[in-house]
């Protein structure tokens, strides 16, 4: 540190305070009972302000500033502007003896000799707080909230903003130690508030907020009159009786002095924000200094040590940037590191350190040796297990214990030094001189090895890595390199101040000058960008470069001298220097230059640095290609352009090399068609087809659909087109592909067909179809779109394709829950299996369901479907059984259904002797077992009941007797009981009215009929009402052998005449005519109607004796008499004779089942179909 004056003046009067203005343009000095304003930069007096009237000890100003106050001995405070104007005034009991304005609210605390006040702008009057002794000096701490005082009895009172005390500091010498100067450290980075206390004890002490002391008393050995920090609390200026300014470190460690003075020094302080410092004396001097700190720094390859503080050492490691921090409590002089080794010079020794471990990165140091002796030199260098001093030209070699092993006196005076590395005790130094003598020294030679001698003093040395070149700047600022061996100077540079060689590479050099950075390889022209400051150091990609204080490792990319190899294709040296940092981007242009000049070894080191895994296989198929034998390079070339994306090159190089096919799938892969096209030219039709095809790939790959189609119809690929415009729904363009297709091209236009399908199309999908005559799909195709009609129609037409279409409309029928039509369908469909299948379930279904007429229709269907089936011959028997069992069941069925919806509703609309007739039928036929959801307790109740009303009490009785044997369901169970005790009071015998009669032999039948529905007498069977159950007047009888079905109708609508008794008249009928004789010779006959005789049988037989008529009796008997039921084969046809011709009886065609006329033209009102077999009325087949 050296200060350098930069004004002087002299007043008349002593100097007891000066202020700067913030922003450091103005000084303000107190000088007698004047302020004199000087402009900082050149010491002009600006102006001097009169106000006071006497002498003027104190002066400060805003920390905004806008104002600042000056304090006299008249007793009075002036605030005065920055225009330097006078605005207010404010008096005190006693002189003032300090001001200082608050750095934050700007509140003015000025002090007397007895008390002290507080004044801001907002208040008018002023705040005064007594003193018990003189205030000799305040200030206040950075945040504003405490201002300290020092007093002449050796205390100090630290206030708040109120002026109340809150700490109170007492100083060991008391009124003999006044204190004289006090200030707060401004610095930010501080925790506490640190309060430096100079007293006229001669101590400088530092105190904490809190009132404790820092550290102990520092001796100073003189009165101190003034004390200051710099702007940001690093360092303390202390002036006073010693008539100089001394310069300490903020923990108090002198570090030496800023100007000597001929008087005291009563007032210093620094400019805001700078190394200016002004002093003002008794003598009315005053100085403006500027302090200069010097650089003490050392540096060897990666760790660069340097001052801080001026009195401590901080190691960087430069690649790391780690940093330690070696604190030494005094003046840091010199510094030198070399290895592991650390040299501090203070004033009174030198410290030698070491690292703790020899690990590269490690930054623990501790001392090694101690040499306490004071040296004075020039230049500090460490070695191994030296120091060496420089002293003008002489340089002195010590041992660490401090004794002087060797010494060489040179011829002129020495500029640089610098260790270059050998073994321990024996490290070689490179020495510059300033009469340009370069010479290599060895620690343990006496004598010196000159280099080379230059005519131009040497600034700056450095020697390559491999010792043959030596770097030389020198004080033209030139850099000039040499070779050691031949002393040649290879070449020089302008406009150096600094030259370091790369650690790394043997031929690259840096140089620094001029704002800019040089580096230099081979002999290559230099490459320049800008960079500030002195470059000390080149490894790899990091130049370290010292910047004014600080050293930074700069990453530079060595991509200039890369390219300078690179474009005289040297890539192997190139490599090298990419391999010391280069951007990925300068590694692939390495790599693609390489690869280009079939550098392959380069190119795949390169590659694999950006880990380019493409490129790295292109190298290796390459290499295993030449290992096969290829020699082509033209080839190896086309290859690595077409990698890059030079096609056209690629193409050319592949046309060359006799490799066209390549150039072509290269464009075609690319997609690059037209370029493709145009390589091709007027080529093969084939491989024209090729590529249109593969364009037609591309364009189906970059969603172009439609494109794609096209060129696929055009190159001839139909079954691609389809595809893309089957997924893509398009059904025009299909339409026009399919009508454009050949009908021999059947796999493109069944795809076609099945598309159209898909897309709900089933017209084209039909018209595809009959173009390439596929019935079979057809009939598929109207199946599965449910078209029945279209279905049925192509079934008609061509027969083997009914059980395609019926089977599965009947299994659609059934999903759909339209079992009876189902069941048709199966019929239809010769499915005779599936036909009964369907039927049983849905009986089985009715019957759980309790819906006995669905029941009763599903049986009889069954029993039709039986009778279809017994038409073969090896079914018939089976079959038979089946259909006289299932008839059987569909009557019961039929019947138990009124009695169901009798017992089970609470409403009945049926007649009595309905339920009645029904009751018994069922009571006389469920003989055997009971058929499944039938129950006898339903129908003896029901025959009971009805039994009872009509009179019938014997059966009624019979009936609940019959109950009490039988489990009764308990809602009936009360019914049942009263009805088996109220029919005890009846007589025990039936109406008359209700015995039923046979028409066969005219029997009076019990209505209790042990050998069922039968006549007791003749065995006749009885002939139900299929509505209301009564016995109708019908007689079964059975055609005489030898005559057929055929005839007997015949006969029976011949109509022939019959004798009547009550005239002579006789009828004669025939086709076209009635004729009426008299017929005179006719007698009266005993059996007017031959049928009637056939009636008779043998009494008493218990053999069932049939009606059996003959031709004669056919044709007598009248048609409408007559009633057929025409059964289909193999069944024979039954005949009955109404026996009451008037009471009119109808059969349904369609089941055979009897009805009176009147019951079942009301039912078919009812329902528009038969009741039992749900003909519909409008329906005219059998």
């Amino acid at each position: 540190m050296r200060a350098v004056l930069t004004w002087r003046d002299k007043a008349e009067q002593c100097i007891y305070d000066l202020a700067f203005k913030p922003d450091g343009t103005q000084l303000i000095l107190a000088a007698g009972n004047r302020l004199l304003v000087y402009d900082t930069s050149d010491g002009t007096l600006l102006q001097p302000l009169k106000g006071h009237k006497d002498t003027v000890y104190c002066v400060a100003y805003a920390k905004d500033g806008k104002r600042f106050a000056s304090g006299s001995a008249d007793k009075s405070i002036i605030i005065w502007t920055s225009k330097l104007e006078g605005i207010l005034k404010y008096t005190h009991n006693d002189s003032i003896q300090c001001v200082s304005y608050n750095p934050v609210t700007h509140q003015l605390a000025s002090c007397s000799s007895s008390d002290f006040g507080l004044w801001s702008p907002e208040q008018k009057s002023v705040s005064k707080h007594k003193s018990s002794s003189k205030i000799t000096c305040c200030s206040w701490t950075n945040d504003g909230q405490y201002l300290a005082l020092g007093m002449a009895n050796g205390i100090i009172s630290i206030r708040n903003k109120n002026g109340e005390e809150k700490v109170k500091i007492e100083r060991p010498g008391g009124s003999l130690s006044p204190i004289w100067s006090i200030c707060w450290n401004p610095s930010r980075e501080e925790h506490n508030d640190i309060l430096a206390v100079a007293d006229w004890g001669q101590k400088l002490s530092f105190y904490q907020l809190s009132g404790k002391q820092i550290g102990k008393d520092r001796p100073l050995n003189f009165d101190p009159c003034c004390i200051s920090y710099f702007t940001k609390g690093e360092y303390i200026l202390v002036g006073g009786s010693d008539k100089q300014v001394s310069l300490f470190t903020k923990d108090g460690v002198r570090l030496g002095t800023v100007g000597e003075q001929n008087s005291w020094v009563w007032t210093c302080r620094v400019k805001p924000d700078s190394n200016y410092v002004v002093v003002g004396c008794q003598d009315g001097t005053i100085s403006f200094y500027q302090l200069i700190f010097s650089t003490v720094h050392g540096l060897y390859k990666d760790r660069y040590a340097y001052r801080d503080s001026m009195t401590d050492v901080i190691v960087q490691h430069l690649i790391t940037e780690q940093k330690v921090r070696i604190k030494c409590r005094e003046l840091v002089k010199k510094i030198a590191i070399y290895k592991n080794r650390l040299a501090i010079q203070l004033p009174e020794k030198i410290l030698i350190y070491e690292l703790y471990s020899e690990d590269s990165t490690d930054m623990h140091y501790r001392v090694k040796e101690k040499i306490v002796k004071k040296f004075e030199c020039n230049l500090l260098v460490v070695c191994a297990d030296h120091i060496i001093l420089c002293q003008e030209k002489r340089l002195q070699c010590l041992s660490f214990s401090g004794v002087k092993e060797r010494e060489w006196q040179m011829e002129s005076l020495i500029r640089y030094i610098k260790v270059i590395g050998g073994p321990a005790g024996r490290e070689g130094l490179l020495v510059g001189l300033k009469n340009g003598q370069i010479l290599k020294i060895f620690v343990d030679n006496l004598f010196a090895i000159v280099l080379l001698k230059q005519a131009t003093a040497v600034r700056c040395l450095d020697m390559s890595a491999s010792r043959n070149k030596l770097a030389v700047v020198d004080e033209n600022d030139t850099c000039l390199v040499y070779d050691i061996h031949t002393k040649e100077l290879l070449f020089q540079e302008p406009n150096a101040n600094s030259v370091a060689w790369n650690t790394q590479c043997e031929d690259m050099l840096c140089f620094s000058g001029g704002g800019y950075l040089n580096i230099k390889a081979s002999t290559f022209p230099v490459h320049q960008q800008k960079l500030q400051g002195f470059v000390v150091g080149y490894n790899g990609s990091k130049i370290f470069c010292l910047h004014v204080f600080s050293m930074s490792a700069v990453e530079v990319p060595q991509s200039a001298p890369m390219y300078q190899y690179l474009d005289r294709k040297m890539f192997k040296e190139a490599y090298q220097i990419a391999c010391l940092g280069v951007t990925d981007a300068d590694w692939r242009e390495l790599a693609m230059e390489a690869l280009e000049g079939l550098e392959f070894e380069t190119a795949r080191k390169a590659f694999t640095r950006v880990q380019d895994l493409r490129y790295l296989e292109l190298i290796s198929s390459i290499e295993e290609r030449k290992k096969r034998g290829e020699t082509n390079n033209d080839l190896f070339l086309a290859d690595v352009f077409s990698y890059q994306g030079k096609f056209h090159e690629a193409a050319k190089l592949y046309k060359r090399s006799g490799h066209e096919s390549l150039a072509l799938d290269m464009y075609t892969d690319l997609c690059m068609f037209e370029y493709a096209k145009d390589f091709l030219g007027s080529g093969d039709p084939k491989e024209t087809k090729m590529l249109i095809t593969k364009q037609a790939d591309w364009a189906r790959n970059i969603n172009e659909p439609k494109a794609a189609v096209e060129m696929y119809i055009s190159a001839g690929e139909h079954a691609k087109a389809i595809e893309i415009s089957g997924s893509h729904g398009w059904v025009d363009m299909l339409i026009d592909i399919a009508r454009k297709l050949d009908k021999a091209e059947r796999e493109p236009l069944l795809m076609c067909a099945c598309y159209f399908k898909k897309l709900d199309s089933p017209g084209y999908a039909a018209e595809t179809y009959l173009k390439i005559g596929d019935l079979k799909s057809l009939v598929q195709l109207y199946v599965d779109t449910k078209r029945w009609d279209e279905a049925f129609a192509l079934g008609e037409k061509h027969p083997e394709f009914k059980d395609d279409v019926y089977v599965p409309y009947a299994q659609w029928l059934a999903e759909n829950d339209r079992f009876e039509e189902a069941q048709k369908a199966f019929h239809k469909a010769g499915r005779q299996g599936e036909a009964v299948r369907v039927l049983e379930q849905l009986t089985h279904n009715a019957v759980v369901e309790s819906r006995f007429n669905d029941a009763a229709y599903y049986y009889w269907m069954l029993s039709m479907q039986c009778l279809d089936m017994a038409q073969d011959p090896a079914q018939k028997d089976a079959m038979l059984d089946k259909f006289h069992h299932f008839q059987h069941l569909a009557e019961l069925y039929h019947g138990y259904q009124t009695i169901h919806r009798y017992t089970e509703e609470p409403f009945s609309f049926d007649l009595p002797e309905t339920l009645f007739n029904i009751s018994k039928f069922l009571l006389h036929s469920l003989t055997k077992a009971t058929p499944l959801g039938i129950s006898k307790v339903n129908t003896l109740f029901t025959l009971a009941k009805q039994s009872k009303a009509l009179g019938a009490y014997k059966l009624a009785r019979h009936a609940y007797d019959k109950l009490r044997g039988l489990q009764i369901p308990a809602r009936i169970q009360k019914s049942i009981e009263l009805g088996t005790l109220t029919i005890r009071s009846k007589p025990f015998h039936d109406s008359e009215e209700l015995v039923p009669l046979c028409y066969r032999c005219s029997t009076n039948n019990p209505l209790l009929n042990n050998l069922g529905n039968v006549c007791i007498n003749c065995r006749q069977p009885f002939i139900f009402s299929a509505s209301s159950y009564e016995v109708l007047h019908l007689v079964e009888f059975y055609l005489e052998e030898g005559i057929t079905d055929e005839e007997a109708v015949a006969l029976i609508d011949l109509e022939a005449p019959r004798h009547k008794r009550e005239g002579k008249w006789r009828e004669t009928s025939s086709n076209n005519s009635q004729t009426l004789k008299l017929d005179e010779t006719m007698d009266s006959i005993g059996e007017d109607d031959p049928f009637t005789a056939k009636l008779s049988f043998e009494q008493g037989s218990s053999e069932f004796v049939p009606v059996v008529v003959n031709r004669s009796v056919l044709r007598s008997m009248s048609r409408r008499d007559v009633l057929i039921k025409r059964w289909p084969p193999p069944l024979q046809w039954q005949y009955f004779r109404s026996l009451l011709p008037d009471a009119s009886i109808t059969m349904c065609p369609s089941c055979f089942q009897m009805f009176h006329s009147e019951d079942y033209e009301l039912l078919v009102l009812q329902h528009a179909c038969c009741p039992y077999c749900r003909r519909r009325i409008d329906d005219t087949g059998p």
